[in-house]
């Protein structure tokens, strides 16, 4: 089976500990056996002859063999838990690089909720396969062979009778099996989509009740909530049709044990104490088979589990460093190249033959409609994208040449959207430099007109800032995103729309701080007001992925295009 396969890989330098494991469990089962053995020869030879002689030896023996028995299994089920601790441990960690190296294609393939619900409960079960499903398969399969082979040697025809029940025990599992593997698989479709459901409202509360949409909400839940109970029903009502079933089979052979085995007895073919033996040992062959509808369930539900984990573990980056990068280990100074750049997603043009030149230092604007490729352009430079065609040049190299950690360490980003960590102020100031001392944080904050606000939180910069900034305004998460991206000292400053919230007094105060900052930096501002651009050297107009104006802020009026059109909306309109 593939997932056990890939579960075995994944078990790695651990299986020394894993098969230790196992063998400590085969050995504890093994020991099963014993006493009914002993057993047999307490009324053999010590009760029907009432030879006392032995009867202080084999019961110590049978004293000692549980004891041993109970030490091995506390032995083992401790090293089977933390084994299994370790293995779900590295799968999560494995998961989460995997997610941390993908772009944003697969997160947008992939959502939040349903890769919560792969690193939470599916991991959950994988560990419990390893911790429980393992050793007690083991436990089955040790208890039913050994007690068979015991018994044939004590009486071959009344085991062979035992034994005949198997088949149909078997022939009920594999119909059990078929049935109920689909559905587990559906079970887990189920959990992902209410799981998915519940992130995006948590999310989204502030929408919702903006919208007074709480009970359309509540409706749409209770959907996904009543699809994933059905579904538990269903699976439910399966497992009900067929344990009973194989329940009832394995009752048959304490029925067969009484009426065989007595009639065996009362005829002399078996002693006393080799009926207790049997008698003893009946369960050890029915409760394997009691077992196996629910370590059969178990294991579909990791097989539905596993592929969901394998899915991600398995996934192609898809942005990574070339064979050949290297650390861009020397500030760059920031000149910034597109040379013909065509780019798409999944087959949809993005951008169109964009070529254009920044030089280290300078600020340049890029203006356009919603769709017109803004945003796409700078994940180019950032190489969260690759291009189709075209290259992306930093100092005059490709910025494929380069890892993309010791890039992105410098370019600062600051955007519309703005994202905050649950984190103090100052802990959100420094994210890309968690060395920097509060000095050079409150001068950043400075810079980005943040300290004035920031100082009159309760704790000033220890203020501890709720999920996504909740609590602050749209400017205040802006300008502490400025402050961000200002204090790695990047060689490339983007803003993408990261003024719009602010006010016009605010936005030249930060224009005049960017202007002046004590770091050479090359600033590309995307923006839909124009006043946003004061100072570009240069400001590109796009639309539709290219290109169509550019030039300074004077050349741009005088062509009467596109940009003119916008600056007589914002100053006559």
């Amino acid at each position: 089976m593939f997932q056990l396969r890939w579960l075995w890989k994944y078990i790695g330098r651990r299986r020394r500990g894993f098969l230790t494991g196992l063998v400590i469990a085969a050995v504890s089962s093994f020991l099963v056996i014993i006493n009914p053995m002993l057993s047999q020869r307490l009324i053999d030879e010590v009760i029907i002859p009432k030879n006392t002689e032995p009867l202080i030896r084999l019961l110590l023996i049978m004293m000692g063999v549980q004891l041993v028995r109970l030490l091995l299994r506390y032995w083992m089920v401790i090293l089977m838990e933390l084994k299994s601790t370790e293995v779900m441990t590295d799968v999560r960690h494995r998961m989460y690089d995997v997610v941390q190296g993908q772009d944003y294609r697969f997160l947008n393939r992939i959502r939040t909720g349903n890769l919560m619900t792969r690193m939470t409960s599916d991991l959950d079960m994988l560990r419990h396969t390893v911790a429980w499903i393992s050793y007690q398969f083991v436990d089955a399969v040790v208890i039913f062979s050994s007690a068979i082979i015991f018994l044939l040697f004590v009486n071959w025809v009344l085991t062979l009778c035992l034994a005949a029940i198997t088949p149909f025990i078997l022939y009920l599992s594999r119909r059990f099996v078929g049935r109920i593997r689909p559905r587990f698989v559906l079970l887990r479709q189920k959990l992902t989509q209410l799981s998915t459901a519940v992130t995006e409202n948590i999310d989204g509360n502030r929408v919702v009740k903006a919208f007074a949409r709480e009970e359309y909400e509540k409706e749409r839940f209770e959907q996904h909530n009543a699809g994933y109970r059905d579904t538990s029903y269903e699976n439910a009502f399966i497992v009900a049709k067929y344990q009973p079933l194989l329940e009832a089979a394995s009752q048959l052979l304490i029925v067969i044990t009484l009426l065989v085995g007595g009639v065996f007895l009362i005829k002399g073919y078996m002693t006393p104490g080799q009926y207790l033996a049997f008698s003893s040992l009946t369960w050890a062959l029915a409760m394997p088979l009691r077992m196996l509808a629910i370590l059969l369930a178990d294991l579909q539900r990791f097989n539905a589990a596993a592929t969901m984990i394998i899915e991600v573990v398995n996934a192609e980056p898809g942005i990574m460093d070339r064979y050949d990068a290297v650390e861009l280990s020397e500030r760059p100074s920031g000149g910034i190249e597109f040379k013909n750049v065509s780019f798409s997603i999944d087959g949809l043009p993005i951008l169109k033959d964009i070529s254009f030149t920044v030089q280290p230092g300078e600020t340049i604007g890029i203006l356009g409609s919603t769709g017109a490729g803004k945003s796409s352009l700078i994940n180019l430079i950032l190489h969260f994208y690759e291009p189709a065609s075209g290259e992306v040049l930093l100092d005059g190299v490709n910025i494929q040449r380069y890892t993309l950690s010791s890039l992105r360490r410098h370019i600062g980003l600051a955007m519309q959207d703005v994202f905050l960590f649950s984190d103090s102020v100052k802990g959100n100031i420094a994210y890309g430099r968690p060395e920097i001392d509060e000095e050079e944080i409150r001068k950043r904050a400075i810079q980005a007109d943040a300290d004035s606000f920031i100082r009159g939180m309760e704790q000033g910069y220890d203020t501890l800032i709720g999920e996504r900034g909740v609590g602050l305004s749209g400017g205040q998460k802006q300008r502490i995103s400025l402050a961000r991206a200002l204090a790695i000292r990047p060689s490339i400053l983007i803003l993408d729309d990261t003024t719009s919230a602010v006010d016009s007094e605010t936005e030249r105060y930060i224009q005049e701080e960017l202007q002046n900052l004590d770091y050479p930096c090359t600033k590309i501002i995307i923006a839909q007001r124009l006043t946003s651009f004061r100072g570009a050297a240069q400001i590109l107009v796009m639309d539709k992925g290219r290109i169509i104006e550019r030039g300074t802020h004077g050349d741009l009026l005088k062509e009467k295009g596109f940009y003119h059109y916008i600056w007589s909306l914002q100053n006559n309109g």
